[in-house]
């Protein structure tokens, strides 16, 4: 079972999140394409038919009118571009009834982006919210550079039911202006409103990977009686008594309908989407998405 970072110091932490991506014992994140994508590249390659799930603005018409089967076109992948990881820190993060709080599993997201992508030589910055605002860090290569916006993310202090501090949508939306194409990754549990519109913006022109983060207390109740609910970004309070099967019910079916609203909003602004949970083995999780894009750039699945 993979340790809570909470139990951890943050130099411990640290070492931690680089050993488990750097020395993964099954070996899966190691070869020629160390990263969450091997692409997108600027130079073509071949073509290969279309699989559900490929973006669609990478269709190869030329190849699919001559052989009228839907294709598309594969690149070379960059070797070097600028990775960006977007930490959401509102209230409703530090939440988790599990192995671990959603903060955590975020953070371990987060170090998992960059030592994938560091590892390739690439560039890594963060727009990390939090109660004092939106830290920026510029993009810079190097494994401390790499440490410390962990340290970083491992730091930020909590927030207080209630308030409002910037958002994520405002985190996004300081990176429209970026110079150069590049990888956005998004961690959040994209409950708070506003980041539809920035998130679809980002992706028109750079590529971006939606980490959603989720408690399986969030998806349904368990039959314990009187429970206090405290909405972590208003503050308010409400009592609910889940001894109710239809209360229950209810609240499981409302959950599996936001939960599909946020995959099918993230699809649409033309992002990858990976949901992680904290009460699953996440670095698994990862391992096989990484996996999985790499067999659909090499030429479908396996």
């Amino acid at each position: 079972m993979t340790p809570t970072l909470r139990e951890l110091t943050p130099e411990q932490a640290l070492k931690h999140l680089e050993l488990l991506f750097t020395r993964h014992p099954d070996g899966l994140l190691q070869g020629d394409h160390p990263s969450l994508f091997p692409g997108p590249g600027g130079e073509m390659a071949e073509s290969r038919p279309y699989i559900i799930g490929d973006d669609v603005r990478r269709m190869d018409w030329n190849a699919t009118a001559r052989t009228t089967v839907p294709h598309v076109r594969l690149t070379l992948a960059d070797r070097e571009l600028t990775t960006w990881i977007v930490l959401d820190a509102s209230a409703s993060m530090d939440f988790g009834t599990a192995r671990m709080e959603k903060r955590d599993l975020a953070v371990g997201a987060a170090a998992a982006v960059a030592f994938l992508t560091e590892r390739a030589g690439n560039r890594l910055g963060a727009q990390l919210t939090g109660a004092d605002g939106i830290r920026r860090i510029p993009p810079r290569t190097g494994r401390r550079h790499l440490l410390t916006i962990l340290r970083a993310a491992l730091d930020r202090p909590r927030v207080a039911p209630g308030t409002a501090p910037d958002t994520l949508a405002d985190a996004l939306g300081a990176l429209r202006a970026l110079p150069a194409r590049g990888l956005v990754a998004v961690v959040s549990d994209f409950l708070e409103p506003g980041w539809e519109r920035p998130l679809r913006t980002v992706a028109q022109r750079h590529q971006v990977l939606a980490i959603e983060t989720v408690d399986p207390r969030e998806l349904e109740l368990p039959a314990v009686g009187l429970l206090t609910f405290v909405d972590p970004e208003t503050g308010r309070r409400r009592e609910v008594s889940t001894h109710a099967r239809k209360v229950r019910e209810r609240y499981a079916e409302a959950a599996l309908e936001q939960r599909a609203l946020i995959k099918r909003t993230i699809h649409r602004a033309g992002a990858a989407h990976l949901r992680l949970r904290t009460d699953r083995d996440w670095v698994r999780d990862v391992v096989k998405y990484v996996e999985n894009q790499r067999r659909r750039a090499g030429g479908g699945a396996a």
